[in-house]
């Protein structure tokens, strides 16, 4: 379970922790204010009553500051019949709709706080109350960090998963760039044996087939010097290619694997870059090749529509476990001892990136095959 969590899990669990800190202390918070809030409208209600009912100047001077200075609590005064008798802290509308604003303000009251009963000299009266701006303010106030916070997360993840990407590009640039000027110097060297073995008439198919070889490895140090180039796409018939590299693959293959080309066009025209390709195509079949015990088949189905152009590469090996779908085109991912674990992922960048298509896997099951879909665009 381990391998499945990585850092953004733990950001975004840290970010939940603060979230949920911050609505428990908030809430916390809010509770009190509206118990200190209720406290004051008691007061208010007892002030008004007395300021009523008393004959004291000094009384009436007292409770009269006392209930102007309530200035943030909103307060409706009904009668018995609860018909709304006067209204405190709140601001009505202009026009001729403020009785119908009113009585939704006492709806809203009344089903937040039971109404306080008093006595203010017209018999009995209910004062129903609201929450202040500033408690309505700090019960908001969780859920505006939430949309901060949430921001933030998506802000540092697009960042986060550049800067990743940027490295990534650097070391397959750096790493492909390195391993064709590797390649330079060994196959210089065998140019030289090839042309010595044709001079001595060694036998002639076995060195058409070395030449074949060398012809392969120069292109592939072609390729690698060639990544994070912008490629030249050019309108191209596909079906030669898949030709050639089915003919080419099955020549290297177990005597007991057959690979295939299934198509029903003679011509698919597609505006593509060959070389880059033949080398998808390539490490399709030989990740194939390597799912299969020296015996099976390839297929590589070719379809053609006014829209699209569908490549399938077919196996019947030990198939993917579900689990590992998702990974198979992280860079560095391989289930085989040996291997840089980049094959995939440079293949899944030339049809995404450069030829604006897409590679995924299409089907996969443990002990029956896996299928790759190329889409390539019209």
């Amino acid at each position: 379970m381990r391998q499945y969590i990585n850092w953004k899990t733990y950001l975004i669990l840290v970010a939940g922790i603060i979230i949920a800190a911050s609505l428990y202390y908030t809430n916390q918070l809010a509770r009190r204010l509206q118990s200190e809030e209720k406290k004051k409208v008691e007061l208010l209600v007892k002030a008004i009553e007395r300021q009523i009912h008393s004959n004291s100047e000094q009384d009436l001077s007292f409770m009269g500051e006392f209930v102007s200075s309530n200035t943030t609590i909103p307060l409706i005064i009904t009668d018995g019949q609860d018909r709304i008798q006067r209204y405190i802290n709140i601001d009505t509308p202009r026009n001729n709709n403020s009785k119908s604003f009113l009585n939704e303000k006492l709806e809203e009251f009344r089903s937040k706080h039971a109404p306080i009963v008093s006595d203010f000299g017209f018999g009995k009266a209910n004062v129903y109350y609201g929450e202040s701006y500033l408690l309505t303010q700090l019960r908001y106030f969780p859920y505006i960090q939430f949309a901060i916070i949430v921001l933030f997360l998506i802000v540092v993840l697009i960042a986060l998963s550049s800067a990743h990407r940027s490295l990534q590009n650097q070391v397959w640039v750096g790493l492909s760039k390195e391993t064709a000027h590797q390649l330079g110097t060994p196959l210089s060297s065998m140019e030289a044996w090839m042309e010595l073995l044709q001079e001595h008439e060694v036998n002639a198919e076995a060195v058409t087939e070395l030449r074949k070889d060398i012809d392969r490895l120069k292109l592939v140090a072609d390729r690698f010097s060639k990544v994070g180039s912008v490629p030249q796409l050019e309108l191209e018939n596909l079906v030669p290619r898949l030709e050639n590299m089915v003919d080419y693959m099955q020549k290297r293959a177990p005597k007991k694997v057959s690979i295939t080309l299934q198509t029903n066009e003679p011509e698919v025209p597609v505006v593509m870059s060959g070389p880059l390709l033949d080398w998808v195509i390539e490490n399709l079949i030989r990740n194939a090749l390597d799912a299969m015990a020296g015996t099976g088949r390839i297929e590589i189905k070719l379809t053609n529509t006014p829209t699209n152009v569908y490549i399938d590469v077919c196996d019947n090996g030990k198939g993917i476990p579900k689990h590992l779908v998702k990974k198979i085109f992280n860079p560095g991912f391989t289930t085989k001892k040996r291997g840089w674990g980049l094959g995939l992922s440079l293949s899944k960048r030339i049809i995404d990136k450069y030829h604006h298509g897409s590679l995924f896997v299409k089907t996969t099951e443990v002990g029956k095959g896996t299928t790759f879909r190329i889409i390539l665009r019209r």
